[in-house]
């Protein structure tokens, strides 16, 4: 029997990637079209690539107080917390339930590696990493979990999910769990990832990595540009104090272990997201008003998902990728994208397909390839991830017409 799920309130909301530090930087870059890729200037040996670097990562404070796990991951997801007011909002929802009543779900594909990767660079004696990265917080997956719970002081469950790049797009359906099920009141949710050697390389042995500014869904795409980027969500139960916030109705779940790297061709498993996200909420596609595709710009990811668009919706859909603004930004690249079709919604725009020269002739017209002014009342954000780990989130304006 198939469980509906609980529509939640998103209270609060912050992203920050190579568009800029927080919600009015990325509407500006979405209004204006600006991208935030440029020329890859990342490590010792630069791959000849384009990349979505967050400026100023680097040089940016962070606490004394939580040394122990000082790495690029963790000081972009610092960042991320320190703005919008975010840290703020959640404080007053602990006040409102309690430290343990509040859950942490946070989706992350590779957590702090970087800082193992220079502590392997750097190897004492060739045996030993050097005292300044003998750090155990750091050297584990659940590193970013673990710092973000003691910044923003949370006792309840706290959870690293780590499915590729639906990562940060399933800590919606886990927290809805949790808080369903009465273990909570309210949940953080999110996803960070930064750059490192071992994505960047990695990418491009599969092949996978564009020499030039990715193009979703353009006929001459050439594959993906590699971003970083935080972003992160408080989720409420609907009441008197919550109805006016936007709502985040459902996730759709699908795992079809296709294939390690390629998605099923004819798009199966996103498919069976979509239809669990649909058939959970009570949705129809006709509902449906805008899509935040996946859209990497590999050939194949691109190819699958404009036929199931072409499918399985109306032409009054619009749908568009925003990954040529931010680069694909991996295990973050669910709650990013999440972020921005809030944004949509709450601007009464559809954002344009960015980095479209020439369209694929396989796209049909549900593709805005240029902003669009018009009201969003619900919209879609599809993640698919490696190995056939798909997600498909479902979210919609708190206005007279849909049901909570």
């Amino acid at each position: 029997m198939r469980v509906t799920t609980l529509p939640l309130a998103v209270t609060a909301y912050t992203a920050t990637s190579a568009l800029g530090l927080g919600l009015g930087a990325h509407l500006d870059a979405l209004e204006q079209q600006r991208s935030g890729l440029r020329a890859n200037d990342f490590g010792d040996n630069p791959l000849a690539c384009w990349i979505g670097r967050v400026a100023g990562l680097e040089s940016a404070a962070f606490p004394d107080r939580y040394a122990q796990w000082d790495c690029r991951n963790n000081r972009l997801a610092w960042l991320g917390l320190n703005q919008d007011a975010f840290a703020s909002k959640v404080e007053a929802a602990q006040r409102r339930y309690g430290p343990a009543r509040l859950a942490l779900l946070l989706g992350t594909s590779t957590a702090s590696i970087g800082a193992t990767e220079e502590g392997y660079r750097r190897l004492e004696d060739d045996v030993r990493l050097p005292a300044d990265l003998h750090r155990t917080a750091i050297h584990t997956p659940h590193s970013l979990t673990a710092f973000v719970a003691s910044a923003l002081d949370i006792d309840g469950p706290c959870l690293t999910i780590s499915t590729a790049c639906s990562s940060s797009a399933k800590v919606f359906a886990g927290a809805e769990r949790l808080i369903r099920l009465g273990m909570v009141d309210a949940a953080v949710v999110g996803g960070v990832d930064s750059l490192c050697d071992s994505v960047l390389y990695g990418f491009n042995a599969l092949e996978l990595v564009s020499p030039e500014p990715c193009r979703p869904f353009d006929a001459g795409r050439r594959g993906i540009s590699i971003g970083e980027a935080a972003g992160f969500a408080l989720l409420e139960r609907i009441g008197p104090d919550t109805e006016h916030a936007p709502r985040v109705l459902g996730c759709g779940e699908s795992s079809d272990a296709h294939h390690m790297s390629t998605p099923d061709p004819e798009g199966v498993g996103a498919e069976l997201a979509l239809r669990d996200v649909l058939e959970r909420t009570g949705l129809d596609v006709a509902h449906i008003d805008y899509i935040n595709l996946h859209g990497t710009a590999s050939q194949k990811n691109d190819a699958m998902e404009a036929a199931l668009v072409a499918r399985r919706f109306p032409t009054s859909t619009r749908v568009s990728s925003t990954k040529g603004l931010t680069g694909h930004t991996l295990g973050a690249a669910g709650i990013v994208e999440s972020v921005i079709t809030l944004l949509a919604m709450r601007e009464r725009f559809v954002p344009g397909n960015a980095g479209m020269a020439t369209a694929d002739p396989a796209c049909s017209s549900h593709f805005a390839w240029r902003n669009e002014a018009r009201p969003i009342r619900i919209a879609l954000s599809h993640s698919f991830g490696f190995g056939g780990s798909n997600a498909c989130l479902a979210f919609a304006h708190a206005v007279a017409g849909i049901d909570a």
